[in-house]
């Protein structure tokens, strides 16, 4: 979890675990990735949030993850208030993930 940079992140976990039904899908957490492929002396931002789901029937259909995607990143960019204390606290990029091996940006 992310530490005291982005002191509302209690409103991130509220925000994406409303995102979706129970039987649909379910919020897991964040996470803040520091990219280590950029060098930390360019003025290129390395952080990133990653905010996880887990699909209560296992891998869906992909139109339906298509979906899914589009609705967490839709849900992200209508809080304004919130992208705009993540890119305070410097972050780039926003990703969705439903499982451990595929990750979706939505900005």
């Amino acid at each position: 979890m992310l530490g005291s940079p982005f002191a509302h992140g209690e409103n991130i976990d509220v925000l994406m675990s409303q995102v979706f039904p129970k039987e649909q899908a379910t919020y897991i957490g964040y996470e803040s990735v520091e990219r280590e492929d950029i060098p930390a002396t360019t003025n290129i931002e390395r952080k990133y949030l990653i905010v996880d789901f887990r699909f209560a029937t296992g891998e869906p259909a992909e139109e339906l993850l298509q979906a899914s995607v589009h609705k967490v990143c839709m849900t992200l960019l209508r809080d304004q208030d919130l992208i705009r204390r993540l890119s305070q606290s410097g972050y780039d990029m926003v990703s969705v993930a439903f499982d451990r091996r595929s990750q979706f940006d939505c900005l």
